[in-house]
């Protein structure tokens, strides 16, 4: 059901199961799709915007994904941007030194102060929201990652803190954690206020 490109872009990865991965969000993201607009998956026609991300040609459901190892995770919504993201937590990212250098720096200090075993957690809660931020917004990291700022510690609810330079662009989001697996950290940004009401359905394959 993939189109012309997908296979393309399978095609290149170097590793198969990387390629299997990617096979997989997309298929399910066409299914979704298609359940959502009534057309069948292989007919859904994807356009690109000027930083690479994905819309619906002719429709007003507005989606992202993002898939991290073994997970994949697809938002969709009616006429809001949506974006969203997934990443495995790995406790080597702290010796990177990533939140000091890309990070603001009260959310890089905010990550140093909490205890140890937090601390991992806290940089992928920062990372994923930030991330699904972007996403949402449609511009790439043309946006820095410290011109804004979203909660991180574990159990904190998932919000946006400040914007920079427009100040009120903070209240025009929601933004929500998304349980993954206690393996993985995930976030969801929509445009407006937004509600608990967050529907999941499931994929799976069988190997």
């Amino acid at each position: 059901m993939l189109s012309a490109d997908e296979r393309e872009r399978a095609s290149r990865f170097r590793v198969e199961r990387g390629a299997d991965r990617y096979t997989v969000a997309r298929g399910a993201l066409r299914i979704m799709l298609g359940r959502y607009t009534g057309t069948p998956p292989e007919a859904l026609v994807f356009q690109y915007n000027g930083f690479g991300k994905p819309e619906l040609t002719g429709s007003d459901v507005c989606f992202n994904l993002s898939h991290s190892h073994d997970i994949a995770l697809v938002a969709a919504v009616r006429g809001r941007a949506v974006g969203v993201d997934v990443e495995r937590i790995r406790e080597q990212v702290l010796s990177d030194r990533i939140a000091e250098r890309f990070f603001a720096p009260a959310e890089a200090r905010a990550i140093a102060t909490l205890p140890q075993d937090q601390q991992a957690q806290a940089f992928f809660n920062c990372w994923t929201r930030k991330e699904a931020w972007i996403k949402a917004r449609g511009e790439g990291l043309s946006i820095p990652l410290d011109s804004f700022e979203v909660t991180l510690a574990p159990g904190e609810p998932a919000r946006l803190v400040a914007t920079r330079p427009d100040e009120k662009e903070a209240a025009r989001w929601t933004l929500r954690e998304l349980e993954c697996g206690p393996e993985y950290v995930a976030a969801l940004a929509v445009a407006g206020k937004f509600g608990n009401e967050v529907y999941v359905t499931e994929f799976r394959r069988s190997d």
